[in-house]
């Protein structure tokens, strides 16, 4: 597997952040369409899912970002939608990004026996 690790489910394509609006704002949200490359795991030590990413750059998100937004909505394009958390813009403009819980691509369904 090419993701971020052995163990870890991946996607790779665009993705639509949402923006929360700012204060004071009327109207939708602001939705920017962007590539991505995010991959997850769960975590046996906390007992969730944890997934991570990088976002290309786009001018709107380091916008955000700049005027102090980290959370945002994270829909793909197969209709999965999280909860996401932007960090710092990397060297080449875009932002890792990460969340715990439901990651916004799918994971195989695992049966556990009891």
């Amino acid at each position: 597997m090419s993701g971020f690790g052995d163990e870890e489910e991946e996607y790779k394509g665009t993705v639509q952040i949402v923006l929360p609006q700012e204060e004071g704002e009327e109207g939708e949200p602001v939705t920017v369409e962007i590539w991505a490359h995010l991959a997850g795991h769960f975590s046996p030590l906390t007992g969730d899912y944890r997934w991570k990413g990088r976002l290309s750059a786009g001018e709107a998100i380091t916008r955000a970002y700049e005027s102090g937004v980290r959370d945002v909505l994270v829909r793909t394009s197969d209709g999965h939608q999280a909860n996401g958390r932007l960090d710092a813009p990397n060297l080449w403009g875009g932002h890792p990004i990460h969340g715990t819980g439901t990651p916004p691509f799918a994971v195989p369904h695992v049966e556990i026996d009891s």
